[in-house]
């Protein structure tokens, strides 16, 4: 079976260099979702992925962004993206992913 991943990128990239938008507490996307999924992937519960970054996705952001020596404000911008991205690559499938 064949599959096309379509990735049409909206908003203004949090790097630079492109990629996701910053995410902060109340934004509403898949962005969101996107984020929650690398998080849960990596022990950091949002409990679940709504789309929706209330305070659980906020406090996971938070967490995870101190145990990887980030600035810990909350919010998924360049440095945190790219950190996300970077540890999720090849850690396979778990029970949150979406396929």
């Amino acid at each position: 079976m064949y599959h096309k991943h379509f990735d049409k990128r909206f908003g203004k990239p949090a790097c630079s260099t492109g990629g996701f938008p910053t995410l902060r507490r109340g934004s509403l996307s898949n962005y969101v979702l996107i984020a929650q999924d690398d998080l849960n992937t990596l022990g950091y519960r949002t409990n679940g992925l709504d789309g929706i970054f209330g305070a659980a996705t906020q406090n996971a952001v938070i967490s995870y962004q101190r145990s990887r020596g980030l600035a810990a404000d909350g919010i998924v911008g360049c440095n945190t993206w790219r950190s996300l991205q970077e540890e999720v690559v090849g850690s396979g499938p778990t029970n949150t992913t979406i396929n």
